[in-house]
């Protein structure tokens, strides 16, 4: 009973530091448009892999930061060897995290917010998303908070199909006349290579007829002796 007990624990306090090293990336490294790390656990060391839309800023303007980043894992997560690696998110229009820290800075830079999704909108469409959905709610023009919605395309909200085939995120902007929330949802398309290898069930494919070969039959004679 102890053992399962430690076995829980441990996923658990795995969890908490992956949620807490996610929350640190969001803070430092939302100008690069960072859109999740991975944490693979071998027996001798830890390897991190941060996935970023702007990685050649990074290794230029933050070269100290990876260092920094890589003590403080080593006293965090109690291991004596931590690799770093930072990869390039492919493709960019596809990462709903990468597009609502687009959108987010937009905003911050004192973009209109129509034209800010609009914008958005048009660059995840134009990189092969199925469909897209932008809402953002909060105070935009007047003192009254209202909310604004902009769709294309085709996106599905129930099912189990949810899980692989819509991506989102949701971020928060503190602006002059309030706080704004945004979230983005990305239907992404079926790629059985690189992308999700299921198919939904309201696909129907129709096959090509395939016509029957007709054979020419010989007629047999026979002589009767």
């Amino acid at each position: 009973m102890d053992y399962h007990c430690n076995v829980k624990r441990t996923f658990v306090q795995r969890g908490s530091r992956i949620a807490e090293m996610d929350e640190l990336m969001k803070r430092e490294l939302s100008e690069y448009g960072y859109s999740h790390s991975e944490l693979k656990y071998y027996p001798a060391k830890l390897e991190m892999i941060i996935f970023l839309t702007k990685v050649q800023g990074l290794m230029t303007d933050e070269r100290f930061f990876l260092a920094e980043l890589q003590v403080c894992l080593q006293k965090r997560f109690n291991v004596k060897q931590i690799d770093i690696n930072v990869a390039q998110v492919k493709p960019k229009g596809l990462c709903a995290v990468a597009q609502c820290e687009s959108l987010k800075y937009k905003l911050k830079g004192g973009l209109a917010a129509r034209r800010a999704c609009y914008g958005v909108l048009r660059f995840i469409m134009e990189s092969g998303a199925v469909g897209v959905e932008i809402i953002i709610s909060g105070k935009l023009r007047g003192q009254r908070a209202r909310s604004m919605k902009f769709n294309d395309g085709l996106m599905i909200h129930s099912g189990d199909h949810t899980n692989y085939y819509v991506s989102q995120a949701v971020r928060s902007i503190s602006l002059k006349q309030g706080v704004l929330g945004m979230r983005v949802k990305i239907m992404l398309p079926y790629d059985p290579k690189n992308g999700v290898s299921r198919i939904r069930p309201d696909i129907v494919t129709i096959h090509d007829y395939k016509e029957e070969e007709h054979f020419a039959l010989e007629p047999v004679i026979s002589v009767l002796e």
